[in-house]
């Protein structure tokens, strides 16, 4: 029984909310887990489920060493899908819509130092046609904060040189505007006068090409990254949102307003905002314990 309502759930899912077959993937895990917790209780009926029930089957998961955000995880699941069971009239009433998600902490993302993103972009050979495209593409990433995703899809038309601004298509398809910074058009300009058109194969928007012609995708950008990273020397754990991390960080630091770090970041919350301001807090409190007397 079980099955056929995570099958009719799992469809509602990829056909009605158009969800990537990752995060399909996700809500099955989880329920699975859920629909086994509950056969172990003796439960054969979701109109039988009480709300202690869920709250139990959530505790058996933090007792599991289960961190918080993947609690929160499950619970978001579960209560989609007993949504999706009211609505199908599977179930009677909807026993989790009073039910709160757990508090979560949030870890403080990893950041690169002003000396260390210098270290790791200054690593490609700009005397060759692929190190004035890596320079490029790293130059960019710390200018805009940009998502791996959005600096994949960056399209020619997209960039405005004599402006020194980009357009940048972010999640839910909202639109923003990012200042290139000098450096960062510097570099682009020189790669797209003199480097892309030996990249060119055929007709492409892409503004980044590989050498075969064809855009760059996330793992090839992480890659990338990683690549220039190790050569930096850097022992951090990094990605390409360490330099989204970074660039909010910094602007931070500086005197930046939150409200404006918001926007260039395309946060749709501000909430989503203000880790950074914890990273700053931090980072102040680090270079107070190093260098005061009576720290």
């Amino acid at each position: 029984m079980e099955n056929h309502y995570l099958n009719e759930f799992l469809s509602f899912l990829s056909v009605e909310k158009g969800l990537a077959d990752n995060s399909i993937e996700s809500y099955r895990h989880d329920l699975v887990k859920y629909f086994h917790y509950l056969k172990n209780k003796k439960i054969k009926d979701f109109n039988s489920v009480k709300r202690k029930d869920i709250v139990s089957f959530l505790l058996s998961l933090k007792n599991a060493n289960l961190s918080p955000p993947s609690i929160a995880r499950n619970l978001v699941a579960i209560k989609l899908f007993h949504r999706f069971l009211l609505r199908e009239r599977f179930i009677k009433d909807d026993i989790t819509s009073v039910l709160d998600s757990p508090r979560t902490w949030r870890k403080l993302p990893y950041f690169l130092t002003i000396p260390e993103i210098e270290r790791v972009i200054s690593q490609p050979n700009t005397r060759k046609n692929k190190g004035v495209r890596d320079r490029a593409i790293l130059e960019l990433f710390y200018a805009t904060g940009m998502r791996v995703t959005e600096l994949a899809r960056l399209a020619m038309s997209d960039i405005n040189l004599d402006g020194g601004f980009l357009r940048c298509i972010g999640k839910g398809s909202k639109e923003r505007v990012i200042p290139l910074g000098k450096n960062a058009k510097e570099y682009i300009m020189r790669y797209i006068t003199k480097v892309r058109p030996k990249f060119v194969h055929a007709q492409s928007e892409k503004l980044f090409l590989t050498v075969r012609g064809t855009g760059f995708t996330r793992q090839s950008l992480w890659k990338l990254i990683k690549k220039y990273a190790r050569e930096a020397r850097i022992k951090k754990p990094i990605t390409p949102h360490t330099f989204r991390h970074s660039f909010a960080t910094h602007l931070l630091e500086r005197g930046a307003d939150l409200r404006i770090v918001q926007e260039l970041l395309g946060h749709a919350d501000i909430s989503t905002t203000q880790i950074y301001t914890h990273v700053s807090k931090e980072r102040l409190k680090s270079v107070y314990n190093q260098y005061h007397p009576r720290a």
